[in-house]
């Protein structure tokens, strides 16, 4: 199925084949019909039960988070490409809201599970069947400290629908209705971000310009939203007892409040050796004292304006898989073959770029934004990288696969950087070796370091929550503070800049996210200097285990095949030192070359 510019949009049917098929209600009726049935069969009863009953249990609690999954990720897909249709947009809520009062039966199952005594949870993990489902009933268990009761646990998941997440549906919907003008043409979201990487300073900062504008425009409604999300957090972290506003997050991700601390603080360190040093160069070479904000992704001057065909973006991204593993190649191509791709930018579809998370025995979708910059090729081959994630992991099933965020961008992060060393490989001259390095080293800056500016203008957000309402001006205070620590002297963080919090959804639908890019960054570029190392036989198959293993491993066993430890003080340095590594040789090749 092609659309706009005959690129491909994503065929759902695998799922439904319209929001109009009487699947969807047939599955609605199934879920709440056998989560009733779970209910009335084990609520009371699980410390009784026998170890082959309790799999059964297991098993019928996988089988309908399934069909709920199912409905859940169709409903969202659907929406996401057409956030100005109506009956789209009701249809989504619709479902999420049966969806989470139909689960209520069920809630019952992890309260009681974790009031099971540890004899009797070891004796069902004999069973090697259960031992199956043991990386899900380490996950209940580690919420033990911080359950409610069953009544409360049933009112924050009924009042969800109506707290947080409509506050986010209001996010994501007023977004997606942005428009923005620039010398008479009007953009979508996306499309005005694309305007940001082209070659015209002038228009670069015309389209910065109305970014500042339309943000600064919905500021208060932004501003609104923002406080009431963190509110809510701050309600639910209260009542069960998190100390920290990121606290609920790290426990999610299985990592101490220490290690994020650790990573945090070591980010920081490196804002002047890393950011700070390339700003400089790049201020240089755009031939100023001080660049722009928007001009932080600016392409070079002196580089080649590539136009990337999606035929082209999809054989380099390819190419560069298929040079580390053919078994990963194949992985990938299945992506293309079966239409599970949306790929232009077009009106009512909301901004960025994502891969569903899929479920066990389905595959995941690939949604971007394409418009043919060598960005838009590094972007398909990231979430390209999530899609082979999923597709390694459907054996751990469906219970098991609660993805830490902090792995989930292992596969994204290395797939970038594989397809970006291949290009590298293939690079003409010094020139467009250098051109190459600058915009690879610019996007880690922003995976590793800005994210963790994000984290910082976080932390400091929702701890002045705590005290009231935190004011629209001093969130623009605290964004613009946190910009210009990272940024360095060689940017200029104006006027214009101050809004541009808004625009970071992750701030608003999954607090304190932002420091998985980071963590992420940084495990990948210690992974890929073992790599390039050559010390470690068949990386490329252990690599590819070491995917299907994280959702269900501790850091520690996935790790280990590659001598690396999250724990080690050295860990976090060494992921930046390979972003310190490129500049020294952007350094080098500015001299050489004479720029």
């Amino acid at each position: 199925m092609t659309t706009k510019n005959n690129l491909p949009s994503w065929d759902l049917s695998d799922l439904y084949q319209s929001t109009d098929d009487p699947n969807i209600e047939k599955d609605l009726s199934r879920y709440k019909k056998n989560a009733l049935s779970f209910q009335k069969k084990y609520k009371g009863k699980l410390s009784k039960l026998s170890a082959d009953e309790f799999l059964k249990a297991l098993q019928a609690l996988e089988k309908n988070s399934l069909i709920g999954g199912k409905l859940g990720e169709f409903a969202y897909l659907n929406m996401s490409t057409q956030m100005k249709n109506a009956k789209a947009m009701a249809f989504y809520q619709n479902i999420s809201e049966k969806l989470t009062d139909y689960a209520k039966p069920a809630v019952f199952f992890s309260l009681e599970l974790s009031d099971v005594p540890s004899s009797k949870i070891n004796e069902w993990l004999k069973n090697k069947k259960v031992s199956f489902y043991k990386p899900f009933i380490k996950r209940v268990l580690k919420y033990k400290k911080y359950k409610l009761s069953e009544p409360v646990e049933e009112i924050l998941l009924e009042k969800s629908v109506t707290s947080g997440e409509a506050w986010v549906r209001l996010y994501e919907e007023t977004s997606s209705r942005l428009v923005y003008t620039v010398d008479g043409k009007t953009y979508n979201d996306a499309e005005i971000s694309k305007l940001l990487l082209d070659k015209d300073a002038n228009l670069r900062h015309k389209a910065g310009a109305e970014l500042g504008r339309v943000s600064q425009e919905n500021g208060p409604l932004f501003a609104l939203i923002y406080n009431m999300v963190m509110k809510d957090k701050a309600i639910e972290d209260e009542k069960r007892g998190f100390k920290n506003p990121v606290s609920s997050r790290n426990l999610a991700e299985d990592v101490a409040d220490q290690t994020v601390e650790a990573l945090s603080q070591t980010v920081r360190a490196n804002y002047k050796n890393i950011a700070h040093r390339f700003y400089k160069l790049k201020a240089k070479w755009l031939g100023v004292k001080k660049i722009s904000y928007w001009d932080r992704n600016a392409p070079l001057p002196f580089s080649s304006d590539t136009h990337y065909t999606w035929e082209d973006a999809v054989q380099t991204v390819l190419k560069g898989y298929e040079r580390f593993s053919p078994k990963l190649k194949n992985i990938a191509t299945d992506f293309f073959k079966f239409n599970w791709i949306d790929v232009p930018p077009r009106d009512g579809k909301r901004s960025g770029a994502f891969c569903s998370g899929g479920l066990s025995n389905t595959h995941p979708y690939l949604f971007l934004n394409f418009t043919g910059k060598q960005n838009d090729v590094l972007t398909l081959a990231h979430e390209l990288g999530h899609g082979c994630h999923h597709q390694l992991r459907t054996k751990n099933g469906e219970l098991n696969e609660h993805s830490r965020m902090t792995t989930e961008e292992v596969a994204s992060v290395f797939g970038e950087m594989l397809v970006f060393q291949d290009m590298l490989h293939q690079a003409k001259d010094d020139k467009e070796r250098l051109c190459l390095i600058a915009s690879k080293t610019s996007d880690m800056i922003n995976t590793a370091i800005r994210q963790i500016a994000f984290h910082f203008f976080e932390l400091r957000a929702h701890d002045e929550r705590k005290k009231g309402e935190v004011s629209e001006e001093r969130l623009c205070q605290i964004w613009t503070e946190e910009m210009k620590e990272s940024l360095g002297p060689s940017v200029d963080v104006d006027e214009s800049v101050r809004y541009i919090w808004t625009n970071v959804g992750h701030f608003f639908f999954l607090p304190f996210y932002v420091y998985a890019y980071s963590f992420a960054d940084c495990l990948v570029n210690s992974l890929y200097k073992v790599y390039q190392e050559q010390k470690i036989e068949n990386f490329a198959d252990k690599y590819l285990h070491l995917l299907s293993q994280t959702a269900i491993g501790d850091y520690d066993k996935i790790l280990k095949p590659f001598d690396l430890n999250i724990n080690t003080p050295s860990f976090w340095q060494k992921g930046l030192d390979l972003i310190s590594s490129y500049i020294d040789e952007l350094e080098r090749l500015d001299k050489k070359l004479k720029l």
